[in-house]
């Protein structure tokens, strides 16, 4: 009966040890498969970057540019809808003229002076539209004299 419990005793402490020896190489395993994934992955999303924004400027607008700079004189070649050397320069003095960047490419404001900015035409409520003051507002003078009053301004 001594042999047996020192045996039973010895059975369940290997048991009791067992388990976190071997969960310990079961979480080696698996952790460094999961770096070397997620390190693969990582790896593998440098290579497709791409390009964001605007690349090039369509033919067709680059001609309606070409011509815009003509009509103002300052390109004189035929609009060709190629976004060549000529007419960058011409772009380039139109804007330092009128005191804009050049770095840019067109800029904005040289855009919208040369007639090619955004047509809010197909608005929705562009139809009927005008862009006068509003109306003046129909308060009583003895309701405007309160409002002048109350504001401390002096007319």
């Amino acid at each position: 009966m001594l042999l047996s419990r020192a045996g039973l005793t010895l059975l369940i402490s290997a048991a009791l040890l067992a388990p976190p020896a071997f969960a310990a190489n079961a979480r080696r395993s698996s952790s460094t498969s999961h770096s070397s994934t997620s390190h693969k992955l990582s790896h593998s999303r440098h290579k497709t970057r791409r390009a964001r924004g605007q690349q090039a400027i369509d033919s067709d607008r680059v001609t309606q540019i070409q011509q815009a700079l003509v009509r103002e004189h300052y390109l004189t070649d035929e609009p060709n809808g190629d976004w060549d050397s000529a007419t960058v320069a011409a772009m380039q003095k139109y804007q330092a003229d009128h005191g804009w960047q050049t770095k840019l490419m067109p800029d904005s404001r040289a855009l919208k002076s040369l007639g090619l900015g955004p047509d809010y035409s197909t608005a929705l409520n562009a139809s009927g539209s005008s862009f006068a003051a509003p109306p003046s507002s129909a308060a009583p003078a003895s309701q405007d004299a309160g409002f002048i009053a109350a504001s401390g301004v002096r007319q």
